[in-house]
């Protein structure tokens, strides 16, 4: 796509400091060699919009024979979004799903009142050294989408928009932005961008949304007259006008929000609800283990195991 106008940026003015609201450091955990930074839940703030769980995996090595083995698992009210910088990983879920997922592409997973699924590198993959680094989202749905049927839309690279300035390459993954709509609907209103930019070029945030924020992926970004490095999110008040400008080095970030959620939400292991009744039943569900009558079944392809509910 030719020259966009509306990614020419305006920076911001007066007390620009005050602009960010919340700077998050995240977590990081080493899961057997495979290391994911967690930035959202945080102690300060549990959503940007929609999105109730940031995860950034890798980047990662593995030799051959090795990789990622993630047993079917559960999830109730919420969509998770794959999105992948490197390698390959294998989804399949309990709707029959059997999908590859490349760098570029969007896996978007609805959970809804209840689904299943497994991400795995695996098969002919696994036989030959594997990189991969990627970043895994949960929105979570409003309230009236909380019990909807459980979907999954994967799109490839080249249907995702790709808005292009100077100095700066967008990648919209979902929603709306710049005037661009994503081919992926979300279940609420949301967006998710990757978000190149060369020496010095600025991007401003969207105005449309009432939350935004922003995850550096590599290099940094100068904001508000502060500037920050790889693995930090900035989270920014509503309405305020947003300028991000790139270090000597370029950088590379992911941009995020939407509209807040109505009301609370509540996180317990893979599930995620307005109440907490409604996370009782699905923890009930899940130790109950009917998987052929039950409210959860198991993937087809890869019912041979799974992972137990949690004691916590």
């Amino acid at each position: 796509m030719s020259w966009n106008p509306a990614l020419d940026p305006h920076c911001p003015i007066g007390d620009e400091v005050d602009a960010i609201e919340t700077v998050i450091v995240p977590r990081a955990r080493d899961i057997g060699g495979f290391e994911v930074r967690r930035a959202l839940p945080a102690p300060r703030r549990q959503m940007v919009g929609p999105f109730i769980f940031f995860d950034q995996m890798g980047p990662a090595e593995f030799l051959t024979g090795q990789g990622i083995d993630v047993r079917p698992h559960p999830h109730i009210g919420l969509a998770t979004v794959t999105y992948l910088l490197k390698g390959t990983i294998h989804h399949r879920d309990s709707l029959g799903t059997d999908q590859w997922i490349a760098p570029g592409e969007v896996n978007l997973m609805i959970a809804g009142n209840g689904i299943t699924h497994s991400e795995r590198i695996d098969g002919e993959v696994r036989q030959k050294p594997q990189s991969l680094f990627g970043l895994q989202t949960w929105l979570a749905l409003p309230d009236k989408k909380e019990d909807m049927a459980a979907d999954f839309i994967h799109a490839g690279r080249d249907a995702l928009p790709l808005l292009e300035a100077e100095g700066k390459q967008v990648r919209l993954i979902l929603g709306e932005a710049y005037g661009e709509q994503a081919a992926v609907a979300t279940p609420s209103e949301a967006f998710y961008m990757d978000v190149t930019l060369d020496p010095d070029a600025a991007i401003p945030l969207p105005s449309n949304h009432e939350d935004r924020g922003a995850y550096v992926l590599s290099g940094s970004v100068t904001v508000a007259g502060q500037t920050f490095d790889g693995g930090k999110m900035m989270v920014f008040r509503p309405e305020d006008s947003i300028s991000m400008k790139a270090g000597p080095e370029g950088a590379r970030l992911m941009l995020l929000g939407g509209a807040t959620m109505e009301t609370e939400r509540f996180i317990w292991w893979n599930f995620v609800a307005s109440s907490r009744d409604r996370i009782d039943a699905a923890k009930e569900a899940w130790r109950a283990g009917d998987w052929k009558h039950g409210r959860f079944q198991l993937p087809p392809g890869d019912d041979e195991d799974f992972i137990p509910l949690p004691d916590r």
